[in-house]
């Protein structure tokens, strides 16, 4: 037995470090093993119980029965056996022995290892606590404070949980402080030596996936489903929806009145631009909606192949590609369609590479040519995707080689360049006259005007001449 005081200390420690009752009779008992352990050397044959409610802990230690004790720990005579437990009198040699250890007997040891032995037990539930915690809220948005912010890591506090964002899960163009309130996707928890690593994420696509479930009912009730979604965070992202119920406009639902449900999630994600896709059947429309804000005027697609050739006006192919491609990469990502896009006259241009043969060029020779047409070299857009491993290494060919065909590539490329320069050339003069002649009808009605109106003015006197003409002759 043991002073139920002692218990009671245990008790108001664990109730300090939110540890439960259940897990603390644990910990006691780990904390006598441990004294044990570290007195004797081993504690394999001992055990500890402890009852909170009855404010006892007993300790039990296995003894052999022994002619001559060599270890007092381990070992037991006979007698010494027979004094404590009188009653067991069949006991012999050899047997095993259970010894009632009083915990008194550890005194100062006991208080001075239990506070040590116990706050280390405490942050290791504490820390498993929070593992079991986070481990089931995987993919759950959650909102912290932040803490600390490094060049690697931004630290994220929720209650008295550390959560890490590192660089890379971070939009680029975020800046954090101190004390800023933040929102972040729980991407995955792993276990360290320090407890446990909670990696938090707002580059994640399921982080926007989230935002849009909480900002647009139908999407948690399950009415639309995002069937898709392609992002370069901080930039652009487009999500593919679609709705079950056909009276429902899923992308309306998605914008909200007065585009509020887009606004608030795009302020969350510091401006970056969302396309919302709605999703159809024919691949056609779909790529075309798709490759939104820009309009293809034509669209040639290989299905087969997964294939598609974009073409837009002069002014709208820079939207469709995108600052760095990242519209046209992200509507491919969606579409799970390989994208190129040209203006008219440049897919004219690559339809005729595609239809010259390097053969029918001046300047190459014919040997080379067979070696070119040895690995599927045949025209000139087949040379000009060419790796120069291959050219180098596969068909051996020198520097010279090399460069006569590309001499003649770059000749028959710059021979078909002035058509379209010459062809550019009028219309511009075209709309010379044209502007100098609305300049010069302008003034020409504004000046007619005044004239009628002189001509109004002079038609009365005409008349009153008439009369006295008359008068004159009577």
């Amino acid at each position: 037995m043991i002073n139920r005081d002692l218990i009671d200390i245990f008790i108001e420690l664990a109730r300090e470090k939110n540890i439960e009752r259940s897990e603390l009779g644990t910990i006691i008992e780990d904390l006598f093993l441990f004294i044990i352990d570290k007195e004797k050397g081993d504690s394999e044959h001992c055990s500890v119980i402890v009852n909170l409610d009855k404010g006892e802990i007993e300790i039990y230690i296995e003894k052999t029965i022994v002619d001559h004790v060599d270890d007092d720990h381990f070992d037991i005579t006979l007698e010494r056996a027979l004094e404590l437990e009188p009653e067991l009198l069949d006991l012999k040699l050899g047997d095993i022995f259970v010894e009632v250890i009083d915990p008194t007997k550890f005194g100062r040891r006991l208080i001075s290892n239990a506070r040590q032995f116990l706050n280390k037990r405490t942050r290791e539930v504490q820390q498993q606590y929070i593992y079991e915690d986070y481990v089931q809220r995987i993919g759950e948005v959650v909102i912290g404070t932040v803490h600390q912010v490094h060049r690697e890591n931004t630290f994220v506090n929720i209650e008295h949980t550390e959560l890490r964002m590192p660089h890379n899960e971070q939009i680029f163009s975020e800046r954090f402080r101190r004390g800023d309130t933040i929102r972040a996707l729980i991407k995955s928890v792993d276990v360290t030596p320090k407890g446990p690593d909670i990696i938090i994420s707002r580059r994640d696509d399921l982080f926007l996936y989230k935002l849009f479930e909480m900002e647009v009912p139908e999407i948690e009730d399950g009415i639309i489903e995002i069937q898709g979604i392609a992002r370069k965070p901080g930039e652009r992202s487009k999500i593919i929806v679609h709705s079950i119920d056909k009276r429902i406009d899923a992308v309306g639902a998605c914008v909200g009145m007065r585009g509020s449900r887009i606004q608030a999630i795009v302020r969350e994600l510091n401006n970056e631009k969302i396309d919302i896709v709605n999703f159809t059947d024919k691949s056609e429309i779909f790529l075309t909606r798709a490759l939104s804000p820009a309009k293809p005027i034509d669209l040639y697609m290989d299905d087969d192949r997964k294939y598609c050739v974009a073409i837009f006006n002069e002014g709208e192919l820079e939207s469709a590609v995108g600052r760095s491609g990242v519209n046209i990469n992200l509507a491919s990502q969606l579409t799970g369609y390989t994208i190129d896009a040209y203006t008219e006259k440049e897919y004219e241009e690559v339809l005729l590479h595609q239809k010259t043969n390097l053969d029918t060029l001046k300047g190459i020779k014919k040997a080379i040519i067979k070696k070119l047409e040895g690995v599927d070299i045949v025209s000139i857009t087949d040379y000009l995707s060419a790796r120069r491993r291959i050219l180098v290494d596969e068909l051996e060919l020198s520097v010279d080689e090399i460069s006569s065909i590309t001499l003649a590539v770059d000749a028959f490329i710059d021979l078909n360049k002035p058509k379209e320069v010459v062809e550019e050339a009028p219309a511009e003069e075209e709309k010379v006259p044209v502007e100098e002649e609305v300049v010069e009808e302008a003034p020409a009605e504004e000046e007619k005007v005044p004239v009628e109106e002189e001509v109004v003015e002079e038609a009365p006197a005409e008349e009153e001449k008439v009369p006295v003409e008359e008068k004159g002759n009577n």
